[in-house]
């Protein structure tokens, strides 16, 4: 479970492959259960809804790895049903990241090619390329969906919300990530042909 300041191995291709099939096997796993009588947290759940479950926060402290490649996924507190899209969409927009480089170096992510890392991880998924269209709008949805999130708990008073926020590049950090993805979505639009 890598922590930021994220070292070098955890920011690979490699790694970040292993995470997008391991994410694919717990989707795959998780078609035959019933869950329409349990009660999901709609933090960071798919607007949508959809027919898996969703982890909603694979981030890289939320993944366990062994010899650089990612065996297990921990901290389901937002799991949730949803659509494959979505999940893979929030996968991308914490270990792509999709997010501005102020708020990539606040976390030690190294430069890279964000396009390309995007594409890597719907070939590892093995999205199709209808998969790779719903994809991007996931990816607006995820980016809308965290925000709206974080707004509504700092407008509820919640103070680890607010010590989140200041901690990690204040709420301005999500007009950057909407900017940066506005700027790069035809580029990673090319990259998932």
């Amino acid at each position: 479970m890598p922590l930021a300041p994220y070292p070098g191995w955890a920011q690979s291709d490699l790694a970040l492959a292993s995470v997008a099939r391991l994410l694919r096997a717990f989707h795959d796993a998780s078609e035959d259960f019933e869950w329409s009588s349990h009660v999901w947290p709609a933090t960071l759940a798919d607007p949508y809804g959809g027919a898996v479950i969703c982890h909603n926060d694979v981030e890289l402290s939320n993944v366990v790895f062994r010899g650089g490649v990612a065996v297990a996924l921990i901290d389901f507190e937002f799991a949730a049903p949803g659509r494959r899209e979505y999940d893979l969409a929030q996968l991308a927009r914490l270990c792509v990241p999709i997010d501005h480089e102020v708020d990539q170096q606040r976390l030690g992510w190294q430069p890279a090619d964000r396009a390309t890392r995007l594409r890597v991880t719907a070939d590892a998924y093995g999205l199709d390329r209808a998969g790779r269209t719903r994809l991007l709008s996931c990816i607006d949805d995820a980016i809308d969906q965290i925000e709206r999130a974080v707004r509504k708990s700092i407008a509820d008073g919640d103070p680890s919300a607010l010590d989140a926020v200041s901690r990690t590049g204040g709420i301005e950090k999500y007009d950057r990530r909407r900017s940066w993805w506005t700027k790069h979505r035809r580029q990673c639009q090319a990259a998932l042909r």
